[in-house]
Formats: C-alpha cells, sequence, structure tokens
C-alpha cells in the first residue's frame, strides 16, 4: 500500500505507481509530495545539502513483517521542470522519480554500486513502457 501525503494542488495518478511498487515489494511506503521549498529542508536537515533536489527517500531499517519500507519525498516542482525539459507528461515523470525513489529504499545506490540501480530502473522503464529520459540523464 501506498500512503500519500500531498501537500501540493497537483492530482497525482497513483496507479502505474501501485503496480510498480507490488511489482517490488510488498512493504507499505510513505509517499509525501512537495514543493521545492519542502524538499529542501528535508535535504538540509537529513543531508545537510541546502538546495532543493528532485526525490529523496528514507528507508526504515525495522525488520519485523509489518515494518512499511520507508517513505519516499517528490518535489512537484522538479516533476514540472524535467516533463517539459524532456517532453514527457507530469505522470510520466513523476512515476521516473518514483522508481528512482523506490530502489533507494530497496538498498539500491548509484552512487556506489555498479550500475545495478541504473540497470534495474532500465528494467522498470522498459517493463512499464516509460520514456528513457531517466536512463539517458543518469548514464
Amino acid at each position: 500500500m501506498i500512503d500519500i501525503d500531498n501537500s501540493t494542488e497537483f492530482e497525482i495518478n497513483i496507479s502505474t505507481i501501485e503496480k510498480i511498487t507490488d511489482s517490488l515489494t510488498n512493504k507499505d511506503i510513505e509517499l509525501l509530495v512537495v514543493k521545492n521549498d519542502e524538499i529542501q529542508a528535508l535535504n538540509k536537515v537529513h543531508r545537510n545539502i541546502d538546495k532543493a533536489t528532485d526525490v529523496l527517500s528514507f528507508p526504515l531499517d525495522y525488520d519485523f513483517p509489518d515494518a512499511p519500507l520507508g517513505s519516499i519525498v517528490i518535489s512537484t516542482d522538479f516533476v514540472e521542470e524535467k516533463a517539459k525539459e524532456y517532453g514527457h507528461s507530469f505522470d510520466e515523470e513523476f512515476t521516473l522519480l518514483f522508481i528512482h525513489g523506490i530502489l533507494h529504499l530497496l538498498g539500491y545506490d548509484h552512487e556506489v554500486d555498479n550500475g545495478e540501480h541504473r540497470n534495474k530502473e532500465e528494467e522498470l522503464i522498459k517493463e512499464f513502457n516509460l520514456p528513457n529520459s531517466l536512463i539517458v540523464r543518469n548514464s
């Protein structure tokens, strides 16, 4: 299940992100949908980086059956900007960022791995018929 806390004016289409989630985990996920100022504040507190970003992931390290996987935070300001820049829909860009975030919750880390995160993103992008822009910009 995805528990959504949306503090923006955008309506989030969750059907594809629910399918993606179900294909990867049976654990619950909290999804926070925010604007740049909110994600910047979280980025500063949790990563000591005082700037807005597109997506943040906060995995929970509890090892018991009903524990949620963690939280994903997505900035709709970035979603809008990148959707226009790459010529696809808001929903497609949102889904691309969600994929990136959920893979971090599952332990993938493009900053230290040998391409596993990128490869799994590519696999999911193809499986769910999404634009390749995330692959291109992370190459």
